[in-house]
């Protein structure tokens, strides 16, 4: 690659002198790749417009409602490693390939569930799937493209893919919620993943490596974290002396220690120390970890606050998402590779979260009677366009640099970090809200005392965001140019 190239900033067109047939088959292999990922991040969301129809087709009760988001969450974010490692042991394209075909069944599962159980169970298997997919997704990504602004452009768009899902999920499913029914927020994967399938034919396979994949690691991890979010979602309802809350909490810490004593004497731990050592890239993956625990509780509450204080229908909810949309797209899609061509990751992300932090601090001026002129849209706008300035950087930075044997870990350590952060984000304040409302009643409206629990998590939330703050200029000492 000539030096020009090689400098070349991330948003310009893809120009590497190659006849215009690879160019076209880098075009559709991004457009199968960024597809994939975008299907995936929006079943994080797509759900959220719908809950409240969910919870009374199949008789939910409140505080068991989060379940819908965590399971999903927690099963994508416990097994994500354990999916990148395998798609860099038994080959991407087909590892990728299975996970796609385990989410669409486990989709329409879903989508035919006649109770909450097993609307929840095919929502653990979806996210098992998505494990197994996403991570595969963007190492395919970079044994496609070639290293330098080729891959960066490709990866800005998969970043960009990453916001993007999460708010195409909210207005889908604000959509298909009420013209058709809140089944068709899981019968739509089946279409999306088919599509999909039939173009992973260009993907580039890349080498495969040698090893173990380390499944008691991602085990305990994700039965540990799944036994702390069900102790705290319990102890905010049962009261934290329950027997019940206390047993979880034990088994959570035990399941915990274990995992790290496993890491410790993997020989194929999930998490390798020489990936972590770099500490640009550890500090990418807990930023991730930070903004992933506030964002995912953002969406859930403004969601309860438009459908049941402001009694917006499923649509008018998923419509008042759109400035979300209008901000991430600006920042990931043209803004944050531009600035990142010219300013070191740490100011491009700081600057992001700093951004961030003040549209979550807006939300504080929620009402029940407040026009959404005021604070609805703009600080959502606000808070969509600090993310996407970070979401595309963090991107780039975690899976900078890696050894080709490691960009599974990698990539798929940059959306455990953001799966992890938002189920164990979203139980704690789910209760902290709970805990709130629960504090003003009787005495106050229900209105009142809804919109005092949300406002609370929105506002904890954004201290995620104010402690990503402290950690982001202590780590991200690095930056992203057209070359490496």
């Amino acid at each position: 690659m000539s030096v020009q190239e090689g400098s070349m900033s991330v948003d310009e067109r893809i120009d590497t002198g190659a006849p215009s047939g690879v160019e076209r088959k880098l075009g559709l292999a991004l457009l199968v790749i960024a597809a994939a990922q975008l299907m995936l991040v929006l079943d994080n969301t797509i759900m959220n417009v719908a809950l409240p129809s969910i919870q009374s087709a199949l008789r939910l009760a409140p505080s068991d409602l989060n379940w819908v988001i965590t399971a999903y969450a927690l099963a994508f974010g416990g097994l994500l490693l354990v999916g990148g490692r395998a798609g860099d042991l038994f080959g991407r394209r087909r590892v990728f390939r299975i996970g796609l075909v385990v989410f669409t069944l486990a989709s329409l599962l879903g989508g035919f569930a006649p109770s909450a159980a097993t609307l929840i169970g095919a929502r653990v298997v979806q996210g098992v799937g998505a494990a197994i997919a996403a991570p595969t997704a963007l190492s395919l990504l970079a044994t496609t493209f070639p290293a330098g602004a080729p891959r960066n452009k490709a990866l800005g768009v998969y970043g960009a893919m990453g916001g993007l899902g999460s708010v195409v999920g909210l207005l889908l499913g604000g959509a298909l919620t009420e013209y058709l029914s809140w089944r068709w927020v899981l019968f739509i994967n089946v279409p999306i993943a088919i599509l999909v399938l039939i173009g992973t034919s260009v993907l580039i396979e890349g080498d495969r490596d040698r090893g173990g994949v380390d499944l008691p690691g991602a085990i305990t991890a994700t039965l540990g974290l799944g036994s702390l979010v069900y102790a705290i979602n319990r102890g905010n309802t049962h009261g934290w002396s329950d027997t019940f809350t206390l047993a979880f909490l034990a088994v959570a810490a035990v399941l915990l220690i274990a995992f790290l004593i496993i890491q410790a004497r993997s020989s194929a731990p999930m998490m390798p120390p020489r990936v972590l050592r770099d500490r640009a890239r550890a500090g990418a993956y807990l930023v991730m970890f930070l903004l992933g625990s506030g964002m995912f509780a953002m969406f859930y509450f403004l969601t309860l606050y438009m459908q049941i204080v402001k009694g917006y229908s499923a649509m008018r909810t998923g419509l008042a998402y759109l400035p979300f949309v209008v901000g991430i797209g600006l920042a990931a899609g043209g803004i944050g590779p531009k600035l990142l061509s010219r300013a070191s990751a740490r100011t491009v992300t700081m600057t992001g979260l700093l951004i961030s932090t003040a549209g979550m601090a807006w939300f504080s001026a929620l009402t029940p009677g407040r026009n959404p002129f005021i604070a609805l849209l703009p600080a959502q706008l606000v808070t969509g366009f600090g993310l996407g300035l970070a979401f595309v950087t963090l991107t780039i930075v975690g899976v900078r640099g890696v050894a080709p044997q490691d960009t599974g870990i990698a990539s798929g350590l940059v959306n455990t970090s953001q799966q992890i952060g938002g189920a164990l984000g979203l139980a704690i304040l789910v209760a902290i809200a709970s805990a709130v409302t629960k504090g003003l009643l009787p005495g106050t409206a229900l209105p009142e005392a809804l919109t005092h629990g949300y406002v609370t998590g929105l506002l904890v939330g954004g201290l995620f965001y104010v402690a990503a703050l402290l950690v982001a200029p202590l780590t991200l000492n690095v930056k992203v140019s057209g070359h490496h």
